[in-house]
């Protein structure tokens, strides 16, 4: 039982300390911890983990408090590169980062 959320627009960086800190725990209890917790990317992460316990309650007739959180991967996605013009006629590259949000359940 698997969810992804592909193509997230937020960085890596910024969602992989919460997918730490839910790894290897029980799926409510990590629902638990990420509820209160105030970051845009643990709301993202909390979403996948919900997917993926409806993914494991509707398709292979699991029960939500059975799951374990064995699988969470954050993963660079492509990037948008933009130019940022700098004095002198300079130009710096701006990089705008997606991830890949990969939760398994067991």
């Amino acid at each position: 039982m698997r969810a992804e959320h592909r193509f997230a627009r937020i960085s890596a960086t910024k969602v992989r300390p919460w997918a730490d800190l839910v790894r290897g725990r029980g799926a409510e209890e990590g629902l638990a911890l990420l509820r209160y917790v105030p970051n845009r990317g643990a709301r993202m992460l909390e979403k996948v983990i919900k997917s993926a316990i409806a993914n494991a309650e509707n398709q292979h007739d699991r029960d939500a408090r059975d799951l374990l959180i064995a699988d969470c991967r954050v993963n660079d996605g492509p990037m948008f590169k933009r130019l940022m013009p700098r004095a002198r006629g300079m130009a710096y590259l701006v990089r705008k980062r997606f991830c890949h949000i990969c939760v398994g359940l067991e």
